[in-house]
């Protein structure tokens, strides 16, 4: 496993993390399989949220990584706040200050930790106030328990407004980014052309992320849509990019998923990949990506198969 620096150097992560969202589905020792399978393949970044299985992916995470026996120092862990009633027709966005210090408490306590490695906001809230949030931030960074921060479904300006506010910049922003959800670079490569591609509908986020020092993670790598389905294996939806899927698995002796994960990998602004499976065998077949390198032909040649045009 490769490993990246997070933010200004702030942390070494391994490139490909386990994203916790479904570990709610598991029992104990179904989370141990998992947990346990991540750190043999040498990951050592565990996303977590407040919302994932409302806490219980938390809890369930800190249940079987007590069971397997291991030291706090040997992870970075990460959470998220903001989503409030998933999943409910009341769901709404919050970033007060006091939602911020009340979600890292009760994440801490289902967590069993004294503290959080890195703190990011879900999504952005429009009610925002950055001078709160900021507030929170210090607070949580003052006491101990939050060491880094950063975001999730952040744009280009909605991080730089709440820098404009914060002592310690942004170290982090998660974004979706996959083969067949790539807005965040096909807008840059139609500039200027009148075509639905051209439309930037992320104000920049990469190239302010590259020159701000905040590390990209993307989630969702093998999904089509908002969390639709897998595009891995779906010759009926995407029959073109699963045929070149297969020929570079054969060429590289990987798994499918792999090749999907190393097209991400292979940006220079050094994506982290968030895998969110709970079978070992497939994050195994996921890790494979670390191993190698495809071409920037075989990079293209993917981005169009999945049904990306180039000008």
């Amino acid at each position: 496993m490769k490993y990246i620096p997070l933010g200004s150097d702030i942390l070494s992560a391994s490139e490909i993390a386990l994203g916790c969202a479904r570990m709610s589905t598991l029992d104990i020792q179904g989370a141990v399989n998992i947990i346990s399978c991540a750190l043999d393949e040498g990951i050592n970044l565990f996303d977590h949220a407040d919302a994932y299985g409302n806490g219980l992916s938390e809890e369930t995470f800190a249940a079987a990584y007590k069971k397997l026996g291991y030291s706090r120092d040997k992870v970075v862990l990460q959470s998220k706040c903001t989503i409030r009633n998933l999943d409910l027709p009341t769901q709404y966005y919050d970033h007060s200050k006091n939602h911020i210090i009340n979600s890292v408490n009760e994440s801490l306590q289902r967590l069993k930790t004294d503290y959080l490695d890195i703190l990011l906001l879900h999504r952005p809230d429009p009610l925002t106030e950055p001078e709160e949030v900021a507030e929170a931030f210090d607070l949580l960074k003052r006491s101990g328990k939050v060491r880094y921060f950063g975001v999730s479904n952040h744009n280009r300006y909605q991080m730089q407004l709440l820098n404009s506010y914060l002592s310690e910049p942004l170290a982090v922003n998660q974004m979706q980014f996959n083969l067949t959800h790539t807005p965040m670079i096909t807008a840059g490569m139609n500039v200027n052309m009148v075509t639905d591609e051209s439309v930037m509908r992320d104000a920049g986020t990469i190239e302010y992320c590259r020159l701000h020092h905040i590390s990209l993670q993307a989630w969702a790598p093998f999904q089509y849509g908002l969390l639709r389905g897998n595009y891995l294996g779906n010759y009926e939806m995407y029959p073109e990019l699963n045929q070149k899927l297969d020929e570079l698995s054969d060429k590289y002796k990987v798994p499918v998923s792999a090749i999907a994960a190393a097209w991400i990998l292979r940006h220079p602004a050094h994506f982290q990949v968030l895998v969110g499976s709970m079978t070992p065998s497939h994050l195994k077949d996921a890790c494979k990506a670390s191993g190698i390198e495809i071409s920037k032909v075989e990079w293209f040649e993917l981005y169009k198969a999945a049904g990306n045009p180039l000008p």
